[in-house]
């Protein structure tokens, strides 16, 4: 059975598991062990079982895990600047497998494509991860959807993309300037109306599924961008089921 599933989605950590019989990853690393073994075990996997873990980029709310999931002995996969600016950030010796940003790679029986996007870290990367025909794109904290992007997540099956905030909730809200003027930047965040102007560019016949991933639990709400999604995919005459990943809880898991 293969399976695509978001663990936990938001600023205060991400992690998604992607698995097939014969392999089982993450994408980020950003709850604690604890935290992941149980969610984990939700879906009836081991946190043993884990293969590897790909790493988007060295914030936070990303690698929060990966020093005890290193002392497991789960290979950590990071471009080298991601890996080093992580070092930098978490005392003590860790080891990582590097990949080239650009560069398709194959883990077992998923083949794994990074691709640059747009954000305020030091060589952030999406990924689409490809399994007997069928494709997975992985694409948020990405402040603006490059024409990269768009080439790179057409004719995915399965999306998980970034609708972050509302803007006029971003400016209403009690957030510094310096924290509003980030988030709607090119090296910020992606809002409700532009993953809509994404997904009205990527949008294909065998799209199966979006996820809504990192929403702001300030500056945005579940269903507003649901709607602004649902209504974008209706104008499309899109058949498309459309979901929120969610920060607290495992999110809906599709198999495929």
């Amino acid at each position: 059975m293969k399976r695509f599933c978001p663990l936990a989605s938001g600023s205060k950590g991400n992690c998604l598991y992607l698995g097939t019989e014969k392999t089982k990853i993450l994408i980020d690393g950003g709850i604690t062990a604890k935290a992941l073994r149980t969610r984990l075990a939700e879906i009836g996997v081991a946190l043993e079982e884990i293969d590897a873990v790909l790493i988007t980029h060295e914030h936070t709310d990303h690698i929060k895990g990966i020093e005890a999931l290193s002392r497991l002995g789960i290979p950590i996969l990071a471009n080298s600047d991601t890996a080093e600016a992580i070092c930098s950030l978490i005392a003590g010796k860790h080891k990582f497998k590097i990949f080239t940003t650009g560069e398709p790679f194959e883990i077992a029986d998923i083949e794994v494509h990074p691709f640059s996007i747009q954000h305020d870290a030091v060589d952030p990367v999406g990924f689409t991860c490809s399994i007997e025909g069928q494709k997975i794109g992985i694409c948020a904290d990405i402040g603006f959807a490059t024409t990269l992007v768009a080439k790179q997540l057409r004719r995915c099956q399965y999306l998980y993309i970034e609708a972050n905030h509302q803007p006029s909730m971003v400016h209403a809200s009690n957030r510094p300037p310096i924290y509003k003027q980030r988030v709607l930047s090119r090296q910020g965040h992606l809002s409700n109306e532009e993953c809509a102007e994404l997904i009205g560019h990527i949008y294909h016949g065998d799209l199966k599924h979006i996820y809504l991933a990192h929403l702001s639990s300030e500056c945005n709400a579940p269903e507003l961008a649901l709607k602004i999604i649902s209504d974008k995919l209706t104008a499309l005459q899109a058949q498309t089921c459309v979901s929120v990943a969610y920060q607290d809880a495992v999110s809906l898991a599709v198999t495929f």
